[in-house]
């Protein structure tokens, strides 16, 4: 399955965590009631009825199936330490900006008869802040993964490609076929 830009900000921003995500299914539950504000609330997010979320709290049920698991971790893990969160997407949005890695398929538009024809490539290149900042406002908003690929090749192409305006000017890359990407904060 490719990656997506999404899941590579997210475990970006996970990097950043001080403490290690709950475990269990007795404490992710109670966790997620605790956010939600009740179990009424947590049992209609995973799709469970609201016994079976006060089962999970009592320690009554303990291993849940495969894709209750796996929805239960995912909301944990979208909710756990927003404030720690907040502060990495801050600090990458202000002053450090993130490093990218990727393996993908990269082609190029420029002037007629200037065009590269699309290959794979593998880069590693620092964004700076002002990238990483339109990265995470357009996650927040809830940007396509099209989107946030567009904005990632934009950066690329600034960066990279024409090293911040010094040559290939009017070059327009295209980011495709995402194999790998890796973002650190």
């Amino acid at each position: 399955m490719p990656e997506s830009v999404g899941d590579g900000l997210d475990r970006a921003l996970e990097a950043a965590f001080t403490r290690p995500v709950p475990k269990s299914a007795q404490t992710r539950m109670r966790y997620l009631v605790r956010q939600l504000k009740g179990t009424k609330a947590v049992a209609e997010l995973l799709g469970v009825s609201q016994r079976t979320v006060e089962r999970y709290v009592a320690g009554k049920l303990k291993r849940p199936r495969k894709d209750l698991a796996d929805r239960l971790e995912r909301e944990v893990r979208k909710r756990w330490q927003p404030q720690v969160r907040a502060r990495a997407k801050q600090k990458a949005a202000s002053t450090d900006g993130l490093v990218l890695s990727t393996r993908a398929r990269f082609g190029f538009a420029a002037a007629p008869g200037t065009t590269d024809d699309a290959r794979i490539r593998d880069i590693t290149q620092a964004l700076p802040p002002h990238w990483a900042a339109r990265l995470f406002t357009a996650r927040d908003q809830g940007a396509t993964e099209q989107q946030l690929q567009r904005i990632t090749a934009d950066g690329l192409a600034e960066t990279y490609f024409r090293a911040g305006d010094t040559r290939a000017h009017g070059l327009d890359v295209r980011f495709t076929d995402v194999e790998r990407i890796d973002i650190d904060l």
